[in-house]
C-alpha cells in the first residue's frame, strides 16, 4: 500500500488544477492575438472562466480539463444546463458594457495540465 507522500509528483487539488488550466488557456489565447479582459467573471447564474477580445468581438471562454476521454471527453461535459448558465452569465457581462458587441462562446479543452494537448474550439454554441 502506498500513501500520497510516496508519489513522485503530487496531484494538485481541483481548484489549483483549474486555476492552472485557466492560466494555460489564457496564455494560449494571448499567443494567438486575443486580449484577456476578465477571469472568473461571476454572476448569480454562473461563472465564465475567461472573457477575451478578438478584434471587436467579445469571446466567452469555457476551460475544460480532463485526465482521460472517459464519459465523452471535455467538450461533452459542457451540458445544456451548463450552456444555459454560461449564456445567462454572458448576458450579465454584456449588460455591464451597456452595448452588445459581436460575441461568441469558445472552449479550450486539454488533457491534464499539458499545454501540448490544448484544443481551441471556436463558436461552440454556433
Amino acid at each position: 500500500m502506498t500513501d500520497s507522500s510516496s508519489r513522485s509528483t503530487p496531484r494538485p487539488d481541483r481548484a489549483t488544477a483549474g486555476a492552472r488550466a485557466e492560466a494555460l488557456a489564457a496564455d494560449h489565447l494571448r499567443a494567438r492575438g486575443l486580449t484577456i479582459v476578465a477571469r472568473n467573471f461571476r454572476t448569480r447564474f454562473g461563472e465564465i472562466d475567461l472573457v477575451a477580445r478578438d478584434g471587436v468581438a467579445v469571446v466567452f471562454v469555457e476551460v475544460r480539463m480532463r485526465r482521460s476521454a472517459s464519459f465523452g471527453g471535455p467538450l461533452a461535459s459542457i451540458t445544456p444546463a451548463k450552456r444555459r448558465r454560461l449564456a445567462l452569465a454572458a448576458r450579465g457581462y454584456l449588460a455591464m458594457l451597456g452595448h452588445e458587441p459581436p460575441c461568441r462562446f469558445d472552449a479550450i479543452v486539454m488533457r491534464g495540465l499539458d499545454p501540448s494537448t490544448i484544443e481551441w474550439h471556436r463558436d461552440v454554441f454556433g
